[in-house]
């Protein structure tokens, strides 16, 4: 039987500034282990500690942009676009932009913080 998600778990977010994470699958809002699903919220000029998640992180940009730095490049990913993070592999995210970034995140298996790594632990 399908099972409704009539509204999100709000979770704080890291970085320089508040980033609002509304979770709709996953560990804390559905009790998901193989999956989250999130829209993340940033304002202009957030960043966040570098990190070497234990998940495959899937991101689509809804509004502005989100920079995306790895060891070897920056890529700024528009609204209407979307990229992969790979799963051991050292990413930082950001959204230097006017408008900052609004995306959704789609995290297999689910985020959580104890496979995240980031770089200040």
């Amino acid at each position: 039987m399908p099972t409704i998600i009539t509204q999100p778990a709000l979770i704080p977010g890291t970085g320089n500034l508040p980033k609002q994470i509304e979770e709709f699958i996953g560990r804390v809002n559905s009790g998901t282990e193989e999956v989250s699903i999130c829209r993340m919220k940033c304002p202009s000029g957030w960043e966040e500690p570098g990190q070497r998640p234990e998940f495959n992180e899937y991101l689509v940009v809804l509004q502005g942009m989100l920079r995306v730095t790895t060891p070897t490049e920056t890529l700024d990913v528009h609204a209407g676009q979307a990229i992969i993070s790979h799963s051991g592999k050292w990413v930082r995210y950001s959204s230097p932009g006017e408008e900052g970034a609004e995306y959704l995140s789609v995290c297999l298996p689910a985020f959580s913080k104890e496979t995240v790594n980031p770089d200040n632990e």
